[in-house]
């Protein structure tokens, strides 16, 4: 019998600074990371969309253009590919995010399902930021699994 595996690799992590470390940042850097996941047998990418503003590609977007580029991108390299769409947001106002999903009806988007403590450390052992909670209530929860399902 042969086990079947699906792979993902995450291209970008959340808020990775591309200044410290190798991440992708413009829609052509993320459709070549996609492709060299794909050569390594990834089946899915996972995607976290970022400003495209000089010097804040470590910051999330939800820009229309950007997330409808990046998405094109990747598809006219990798068409074999399934693009796993972030849909986190700290914070109340979850309209970015929803827009993306109305308008591009991703093949599969991460929806987190509950709350937790985001904590990142820099190496050392200091704080990267302050401790915060990720807040995801039911609500937001609901609206997200509504709008995938639409």
């Amino acid at each position: 019998m042969v086990d079947k595996v699906v792979i993902t690799c995450a291209l970008t992590g959340v808020l990775t600074d591309p200044a410290t470390h190798s991440v992708p940042v413009t829609p052509e850097q993320m459709a070549d990371q996609a492709r060299d996941a794909f050569d390594a047998g990834a089946t899915v990418v996972h995607c976290h969309f970022r400003n495209q503003n000089p010097g804040m590609g470590h910051l999330p977007t939800w820009d229309i253009d950007t997330v409808g580029a990046v998405l094109e991108a990747i598809k006219a390299k990798v068409p074999e590919i399934i693009i796993n769409m972030s849909t986190g947001v700290v914070g109340p106002d979850i309209s970015g995010p929803l827009a993306c999903l109305e308008r591009f009806k991703p093949e599969m988007a991460a929806c987190n399902a509950g709350s937790l403590n985001y904590l990142k450390t820099r190496k050392g052992g200091a704080w990267a930021w302050s401790p915060l909670l990720f807040d995801n209530p039911v609500e937001k929860v609901k609206d997200f699994l509504d709008a995938m399902n639409a």
